[in-house]
């Protein structure tokens, strides 16, 4: 359970830092929206990592076979996740309708395809690196950052549902509120 919980957290952290990168290059009005108050996080990554990495191996063989499956994967959750931050929340961290090919805002072939690429490219080498890294990350350590996570992940949810404002998710915008 320990190295899926840093999976995770990892790559929640490494798309957090894609989606700053991306604001950047794309010098984006507002930045992104990250989906945790103090944690430097953006789940959607992780959730998706960790769906990619459990596929059968029998579909992630290769370049190509993992792109294509990788990416319908990552596409998956994140239209799931979209779902549920509208329904559950009713907050949209993100809106892809004025993008090519997307369907309902939630999710378009740009990131699709994307989310392929970077699947069949990147996730190889890095799981590779990062896989004996996390395995030794004692116990304790894990249990410590459980315990941070969860109260950000509860003190998120509940200002998420009461605003219903993803903006409110910083320590700038609860100096304000």
């Amino acid at each position: 359970m320990s190295l899926l919980l840093w999976t995770f957290w990892t790559y929640s952290f490494f798309g957090y830092l894609l989606e700053r990168g991306y604001a950047a290059a794309t010098r984006a009005a507002q930045p992104p929206g990250k989906g945790f108050l103090l944690l430097p996080l953006c789940p959607v990554y992780g959730l998706g990592a960790l769906a990619v990495l459990a596929l059968p191996p029998a579909l992630t063989d290769g370049f190509w076979s993992l792109a294509l499956w990788g990416g319908l994967t990552a596409t998956a959750v994140e239209y799931g996740v979209h779902l549920l931050y509208d329904r559950l929340l009713g907050v949209r961290f993100w809106d892809y309708s004025r993008l090519p090919g997307n369907f309902q805002g939630r999710v378009c072939l740009p990131f699709s395809l994307a989310w392929g690429v970077l699947t069949g490219a990147a996730l190889p080498p890095v799981q590779r690196a990062l896989g004996p890294v996390l395995a030794a990350i004692p116990p304790a350590v894990t249990y410590a950052v459980l315990l941070v996570f969860t109260a950000d992940a509860v003190v998120s949810l509940r200002l998420l549902r009461r605003a219903g404002d993803p903006g409110i998710l910083s320590l700038r915008a609860l100096g304000r509120a």
